[in-house]
């Protein structure tokens, strides 16, 4: 029977951030699930793969549950399926970010525009924008969308070098990034704010939510979309390529 896989995350404070480790590992545990989520004050990021009504008791205790007291009520859900799991164990861990930018950015107060999948391919068409990959070039070199400019950078932490090196607010008015699951640029649109741009959107649930909602005809999509699991890549309607999953070289990367 096929697994049930949840992506999710949400910028949200959490103060208490250390003490719902163990508890939400419990949870997890006692619902059969296996995967990762990194908590941190400003939010949670995750991906977890179990039963289908594991998966689905967990998105209500995340959304509605005690434990984060309705802290979660905007929570980004991505689900896809695996004919095996993906994870080995459980881990919940505590971090400084839950996507590491290494700037002071709070995307719960300033971020860019977010884009349905349905309006990105009109974006990509503008002359006028300029469409960054904010994802490392491991990624990028898999797959990305027709045009979009590669930052040629190793890690998420890089994108602020990439910024101040190669991005003016003056001559870039109008900038649209994605990432995976939508939290990287999320984060970065963020950030670009904060560096004075004025115009900047970013694709709401990232590219696995264009690939599930955007037939494959009317995509501008290329290649396959990397996934932090084992089932190492995803393509459209977020069928996993099973002929990559051998290659232990994508297996082991997990560069954030």
């Amino acid at each position: 029977m096929p697994l049930k896989v949840a992506a999710f995350y949400q910028f949200a404070a959490l103060p208490d951030f250390r003490e719902l480790r163990e508890p939400l590992r419990a949870i997890c545990t006692g619902l059969g699930l296996k995967g990762s989520v990194l908590l941190a004050q400003e939010g949670i990021n995750g991906t977890v793969a179990g039963p289908a009504g594991g998966i689905d008791a967990l998105v209500i205790e995340l959304q509605r549950g005690a434990l984060f007291g309705g802290r979660l009520d905007n929570l980004e859900l991505k689900f896809s399926r695996s004919s095996e799991l993906p994870f080995q164990r459980m881990k919940v861990r505590l971090k400084k970010e839950i996507v590491t930018l290494g700037a002071a950015v709070d995307p719960t107060r300033q971020v860019g525009s977010y884009v349905e999948p349905a309006d990105w391919n009109a974006l990509l068409a503008a002359p006028d924008t300029l469409v960054i990959d904010t994802r490392n070039e491991f990624e990028v070199a898999m797959g990305t969308f027709e045009g979009a400019l590669d930052p040629g950078i190793k890690s998420f932490g890089q994108f602020k070098e990439f910024a101040a090196q190669k991005l003016d607010p003056a001559k870039h008015r109008k900038i649209a990034m994605f990432c995976t699951g939508g939290i990287r640029c999320e984060k970065a649109s963020a950030y670009l704010l904060a560096q004075g741009f004025d115009e900047v959107y970013h694709l709401k649930g990232g590219i696995l939510r264009y690939l599930e909602g955007v037939p494959e005809a009317q995509s501008r999509w290329r290649g396959e979309c990397f996934v932090f699991d084992e089932r190492v890549a995803l393509g459209h309607d977020l069928v996993e390529y099973k002929d990559l999953r051998e290659h232990n070289d994508l297996r082991e990367y997990k560069n954030e």
